[in-house]
């Protein structure tokens, strides 16, 4: 089996390209439109990244993001949610890689067994990155009006921690 699976990669990338070359396909010629695509795409999409990354950035180091948690532990703790995932709570709407930081941090501290570290995993597993996710599709399609989108995707996310809560206490 893991032959196989070595071997589906290597398969795809020569089959892939022989079979469009034997259907009269210019190759060369779909790859270097495609990658003059990806450019295009990039430099429309590298602005708001930049943005995106910038703010989490200042927002951890000025303290900014530890303030608003201890502000919103007495709220969270009244919900359900553990208050050690408070942060965890206000960063994963912004950034993935920072609310896997935090919650890889939650899973050190207090096990990944325990009430926090369940939260924590259903909080992960089952939200979206909603900034990165609007500001990304929304610059690839050059949708500038998404003020609705935004406080719907914001909805969901509030309604998955909850249920995040609720669902690790239960079940």
């Amino acid at each position: 089996m893991n032959s196989l699976l070595a071997a589906v990669v290597p398969l795809i990338l020569v089959g892939v390209p022989g079979w469009a070359a034997l259907r009269g396909a210019d190759v060369f010629k779909a790859l270097t439109d495609g990658a003059a695509q990806g450019l295009s795409l990039f430099k429309t999409l590298a602005p708001t990244l930049v943005a995106l990354m910038t703010g989490i950035t200042m927002l951890r180091a000025s303290g900014a993001l530890d303030a608003a948690a201890q502000l919103l532990r007495p709220l969270t703790a009244a919900l359900g949610i553990p208050a050690e995932c408070t942060p965890l709570l206000l960063l994963r709407p912004v950034s993935g890689s920072g609310a896997l930081a935090v919650g890889a941090e939650i899973m050190k501290n207090f096990g990944a067994d325990s009430l926090v570290g369940r939260t924590a995993a259903v909080m992960l597993g089952s939200s979206e990155t909603t900034f990165y996710t609007i500001g990304v599709y929304f610059g690839a399609t050059g949708v500038a009006r998404g003020r609705h989108v935004l406080v719907c995707a914001l909805l969901a996310d509030l309604t998955v921690f909850l249920v995040a809560g609720w669902a690790a206490r239960v079940l």
